[in-house]
């Protein structure tokens, strides 16, 4: 256990330079840049050519081939990803050779990729073929031209100036027959020494699990887990642009924040539920079991340990973080609820039906409401099915936000007393607040309009200003 499986996002890969100067090198000795392996994701911008926007919707290569509206839309779109590739890695690449080898490389993924599609279009013309059989592959093989363009680029860059980087491909490109997670990871390492190599390994995994199914776009991170569990790394570590902080710098200042230095994997859960992962659930949930520590670094930052999380409890109970995310609330009330079975059941499959995410849930004798994470289109479509299931309930969606204040541990701290004082100081109301048994947590329920301020409110009174009896009953 002497080496660490390292993961870089897509935004900070558009920086490999400044990486490549800080982290990959920086004033490393050559003995000390080993040892290392590192997962990277495709530069930013790219997946959302090949898949569709992440915020928006903009369609991109899959989405138009899903539509197929027109052949020559998504076959556009897939050159307009050529052209993306190339220009990404044109302005980091600075010897002539690479970047002839990495056009090369993207010209040959992208015609392959372009006539998988088309071969899969003229099987599906006969009707024994149906294309929505295969558009979960066809998802899962544009993403890894992402990947893997990445991956490549990164070892040229490295072998240039003077690194064994290896190239690792676990995209299963022209690979023949399926093969489980494990031994897709364990099959691409073998005669691999990270001593003496320093591997980078697509952030895209092809496997018969099929990553995409469950992980959609998170797939990166699932993939950096098992190969942190599976090489019995020593430690697995998140490089971010930021420090894994007690709030948004940008909302309540670069100097009122503080870095967390340390947490467990019970906050990046609770973070997860609020939008603001740190790590998906089910990689954490790897980690844990396997007994690795994760680690969340500033990438450009490489002086700083960042933020260690593992399994143990606080010192001390604390405030660690607040954040804040926009919710639909979905109340049904029916007078005749109490005492009757059925109801709550009855939600939770329509909202199961349709793919909605709960972040929280209160109820009482005649109202149950959830909020989620949900569109508003998705919300119509629910309360119609909701309304069939119960005909005489009554049911109202609000679009509003919910702030919540995580820490390993709350007890003693009066948060939710002292919260509420401090949001009705600032000037704003909580409609609703909720803390659980276990207090790690609490939630503030208010007008999308407030979520910012009562941010503010709540980080200045419960991290930056920690009065004295709060001291004392740590």
């Amino acid at each position: 256990m002497t080496h660490t499986v390292e993961k870089i996002g897509g935004t900070s890969m558009s920086r490999l330079s400044e990486l490549k100067e800080t982290l990959f090198i920086g004033d490393r000795g050559m003995t000390d840049i080993y040892n290392r392996i590192f997962v990277v994701s495709a530069f930013a911008g790219i997946t959302n050519l090949l898949l569709e926007h992440k915020k928006s919707g903009e369609p991109g290569v899959y989405a138009l081939f899903a539509h197929n509206d027109s052949n020559h839309k998504w076959q556009d779109a897939l050159d307009d990803v050529a052209v993306a590739m190339k220009a990404a890695h044109g302005e980091l690449l600075t010897h002539k050779a690479d970047i002839q080898q990495a056009d090369l490389f993207v010209d040959e993924r992208i015609l392959g990729a372009r006539n998988c599609l088309i071969d899969l279009q003229r099987l599906c013309s006969y009707g024994h073929f149906r294309l929505p059989e295969h558009m979960g592959h066809i998802r899962e093989l544009l993403s890894g031209l992402g990947e893997s363009h990445s991956a490549y680029v990164t070892s040229l860059m490295l072998q240039r100036s003077g690194v064994e980087a290896l190239f690792v491909d676990l995209s299963g490109w022209r690979d023949e027959g399926d093969v489980c997670l494990e031994k897709r990871i364990t099959g691409a390492f073998e005669g691999i020494d990270p001593s003496v190599e320093m591997p980078i390994v697509t952030g895209y995994a092809q496997c018969v699990e099929g990553l995409m199914n469950e992980f959609d776009r998170g797939y990166s991170e699932v993939t950096f887990s098992h190969l942190a569990a599976l090489t019995g790394a020593r430690e697995a570590i998140i490089h971010k642009e930021f420090h894994l902080s007690s709030a948004d710098p940008k909302l309540v200042g670069e100097g009122a924040v503080r870095k967390l230095g340390r947490t467990n994997y019970d906050v990046a859960d609770q973070l997860s539920n609020m939008g603001m992962e740190a790590i998906h659930p089910k990689a954490a949930k790897t980690l844990r079991q396997a007994g690795v520590p994760l680690r969340v670094t500033n990438a450009f930052d490489p002086g700083d340990p960042g933020t260690l999380i593992d399994d143990q409890p606080a010192d001390k109970p604390a405030a660690e973080i607040v954040t804040g995310l926009d919710i639909v609330t979905l109340e049904v009330f029916e007078q005749d609820m109490v005492g009757v079975k059925g109801y709550d059941a009855g939600i939770l499959d329509v909202l199961t039906r349709h793919n909605v995410r709960i972040v929280s849930k209160t109820s009482n004798a005649n109202t149950i409401t959830h909020y989620l994470d949900a569109s508003l289109k998705t919300m119509r479509r629910v309360e119609r099915d909701i309304a069939k299931l119960f005909p005489a309930a009554e049911i109202t969606s609000r679009r509003l936000a919910m702030v919540s204040v995580i820490g390993r541990d709350l007890n003693g701290l009066s948060i939710l007393t002292r919260g509420l004082q401090a949001i009705a100081k600032a000037g704003r109301e909580a409609i609703g607040a909720s803390q659980g048994p276990r207090n790690v947590d609490v939630q503030f329920v208010m007008d999308r309009d407030s979520m910012e301020d009562v941010i503010k409110a709540l980080h200045a009174e419960l991290i930056e200003d920690v009065p004295a009896h709060l001291s004392r009953a740590a």
